[in-house]
């Protein structure tokens, strides 16, 4: 009997991790889609005070709350030359960054 009961009690603390880390993954995929977006509106020219927007005109897929983090990633990629910009791609680096942390 005992270990009937700690089975379920097993299951739900693993579906209580899986949850958490598909909520973490959930969360960075639209940090990294912020950050493409914006790596791709400096690319294509977009001027950084226009870049929000720019963005939002093309009707992003994450939730509105996201698009609060376009002003801050954007004030660091338009720093980055185009040149050097055109070479990495910022939506994975992101992703790799947001969920080792």
């Amino acid at each position: 009997m005992k270990r009937l009961m700690i089975l379920p009690l097993s299951l739900m603390l693993s579906a209580t991790s899986v949850a958490a880390q598909s909520e973490k993954e959930v969360d960075c995929g639209y940090q990294a889609d912020v950050a493409g977006a914006v790596q791709q509106a400096r690319l294509d020219g977009v001027a950084e005070r226009d870049v929000r927007e720019a963005i939002e005109a093309g009707n992003p897929s994450w939730p509105d709350r996201y698009s609060n983090a376009i002003p801050v990633f954007a004030a660091q990629i338009y720093q980055i030359k185009k040149r050097d910009l055109k070479k990495i791609d910022l939506r994975a680096e992101w992703m790799t960054t947001c969920m080792t942390n």
